[in-house]
């Protein structure tokens, strides 16, 4: 660690400590040069997950985009919203695990999530979640989703 005072490059660390439920670490040092003590921090970055917009584009990872998509589709359906946040509390976590690697998901790995468990939670929601993820444009794209429904093939 350079020192901020001399530029030495020569130190011992005097005291190390904990900070924020061990996400950060403290460190007193001393420059051997000069004999100054400064203390440095130490964090854990964190790269942001990613979404790939089916457009090839990136943007980060924003709960409130899925929370807003959901709270849209159950709109007058018998779902707390304790319900609700467990679902997109599954999604993030889905979303990080699938991401590991790359810290990147697709947008359209993000949608089937939601309609998978919409599908379980509530049909009505999982249709109207469907309509603007599949981006239907007639009425017959609807009975067609509707009738896929009825013989248990969703999702």
């Amino acid at each position: 660690m350079k020192c901020p005072h001399c530029g030495s490059m020569d130190d011992k660390v005097i005291d190390t400590r904990t900070l924020a439920n061990g996400e950060a670490i403290r460190r007193r040092r001393e420059c051997l040069s000069c004999g100054l003590r400064f203390t440095s921090y130490e964090r854990i970055e964190e790269r942001p997950l990613m979404v790939i917009k089916r457009d090839g584009r990136r943007e980060p990872f924003e709960r409130q985009k899925i929370e807003r998509g959901l709270v849209r589709a159950l709109e007058k359906r018998p779902v707390s919203q304790f319900q609700i946040e467990n679902l997109i509390n599954e999604i993030e976590d889905e979303a990080a695990q699938r991401a590991k690697a790359s810290n990147e998901i697709a947008s359209e790995d993000l949608g089937r999530m939601v309609l998978e468990r919409l599908y379980a939670l509530d049909k009505v929601a999982y249709i109207r979640f469907a309509s603007v993820y599949r981006k239907y444009n007639t009425p017959d794209e609807f009975i067609q989703e509707i009738e896929r429904l009825g013989k248990g093939q969703g999702a």
